[in-house]
């Protein structure tokens, strides 16, 4: 089972991409209050194309909750993506219950929710050089199909 976890999302059209491809691909979406929208949002809607309906997705006051029902779910391996990580996605064992953990778009993840994980899980996705970040919902695309080819493509 792949899960998003969505740290503090910013922009409503990003997790509208998000909730899409969470449904098409069978991924739990955890998004981690306080939001940067409503999620009655247009934006998030056109993006999402009411694929919400379609997405198993779950809201959460604090990270600690998240956390709390990803370990009772048996998910041992939560991956933060960023741009400090050293492990690149490809070598990393994804197969086997994970959590993708994503942060704001303006900021990334917080030092403070990074070191809650060990640096050799922190995962960074190859760029050009003097390449700053993608889009959070691109980087989500590519580390969720990188796990979900690593598992065999099934749908749980």
């Amino acid at each position: 089972m792949i899960h998003v976890v969505l740290y503090e999302p910013e922009i409503p059209s990003n997790t509208g991409n998000i909730i899409r491809l969470c449904a098409n691909t069978g991924a739990q979406l955890h998004l981690i209050k306080p939001l940067g929208f409503e999620l009655d949002d247009k934006k998030l809607k056109r993006a999402g194309l009411d694929y919400h309906e379609y997405a198993h997705m779950k809201i959460w006051d604090n990270f600690e909750q998240c956390l709390e029902n990803l370990a009772s779910q048996g998910v041992e391996h939560i991956f933060p993506l960023t741009t400090k990580g050293s492990a690149i996605p490809h070598t990393v064992d994804l197969n086997r219950p994970v959590a993708l953990l994503m942060g704001p778009e303006t900021r990334g993840l917080p030092e403070h929710v990074r070191f809650m994980f060990p640096k050799e899980q922190w995962i960074r996705l190859p760029m050009a050089e003097n390449s700053r970040s993608l889009n959070l919902s691109n980087a989500t695309a590519v580390i969720v199909y990188e796990a979900w080819r690593q598992q065999g493509f099934r749908v749980l």
